[in-house]
């Protein structure tokens, strides 16, 4: 395999991952609202509204109508899926195109601090974000300097470890407590109790660790980026298999299946690196060497 054959393959599978991360926190805009409430429901904010001549009832509605933080939060939903489009269109070279997949990167760290300040301030839950953050980057990157460049593989790298470095951290229980729809997702899925529960999400989290460190091992890189597919992929399909039933509206699609969408850079991530680093193959049958008798033939009859 020749450097290059296999890149058109590489930049499709971070284009997916940037389109699907967008296209999940879209829904999640249009159909629940984003989680930027901690950001503007407070005094300072009204403060601002106040002095753009902004009454209360009409920054907070009445009930019949949105307020100005509805609008703007409804608004940011056509922010997110421009962004969705512009993953899967975006050319080499559009720098208008690629300054927009930026300013979608600058929109997930928002949404991600917002969650932090929601989770009380806990680190992994800003952390373990990062491969969505960093994905419209990565893509960026890939676009501008290439699938293969230096850059664009250090970038991929710090997206995985701080995606599952995060997720380690709340699976370990230490010093952040493990979140309660870990446990939740652990029992219905496998059907085990709390004990049991407890013991898999932190073998999971140890492992999680692992494949952080084992990715910086020539040797390991390849098994680590290959395990955190499967695993990233699990995790996120871990989501709508949990909460979904056949006793809901749409059997409950509406709800769980964009908590998967959006996680895809936490498996594509690991994807890109393991086709990254697949070694050349080597031919099985050697192209045969020219001897020196057949070189002094050649020579002779070009002299005649």
């Amino acid at each position: 395999m020749t450097p290059g054959k296999n890149d058109s393959h590489l930049l499709l599978i971070l284009r997916l991952g940037t389109a699907l991360c967008f296209g999940g926190w879209t829904w999640v805009h249009f159909y629940w609202q984003g989680p930027y409430g901690i950001l503007l429901w407070q005094d300072a904010t009204y403060a601002l509204a106040e002095r753009w001549g902004i009454g209360w009832d009409e920054f907070v509605g009445t009930g019949a109508n949105d307020g100005v933080v509805q609008r703007w939060i409804g608004g940011i939903a056509w922010l997110y899926l421009a962004c969705c489009v512009l993953s899967l269109t975006v050319k080499k070279g559009a720098r208008w195109q690629m300054a927009g997949l930026l300013g979608g990167a600058v929109l997930l760290v928002i949404l991600s601090y917002a969650k932090f300040l929601g989770a009380q301030r806990q680190l992994p839950m800003f952390v373990e974000h990062g491969g969505q953050m960093l994905m419209p980057v990565l893509l960026v990157s890939a676009l501008a300097l290439g699938v293969r460049h230096r850059a664009t593989k250090v970038l991929a790298m710090i997206a995985f470890v701080a995606t599952f470095a995060g997720h380690g951290t709340y699976a370990l229980g230490v010093p952040w407590p493990t979140p309660a729809n870990f446990y939740g997702m652990t029992r219905v899925i496998l059907g085990i109790d709390q004990d049991a529960a407890r013991v898999f999400i932190r073998v999971a989290g140890i492992l999680d660790f692992v494949v952080c460190i084992g990715i910086f091992v020539p040797v390991l890189r390849r098994p680590c980026a290959l395990y955190a597919v499967a695993w990233g992929f699990l995790t996120a399909l871990a989501r709508p298999w949990a909460g979904m039933s056949f006793q809901l509206n749409y059997w409950g699609a509406d709800q769980f299946v964009h908590e998967m969408v959006l996680r895809a850079p936490h498996f594509l991530i690991p994807l890109y690196l393991f086709l990254l680093w697949r070694q050349p193959r080597t031919s099985k049958f050697p192209e045969p060497v020219a001897s020196s008798d057949s070189i002094t033939n050649t020579k002779s009859l070009a002299s005649t």
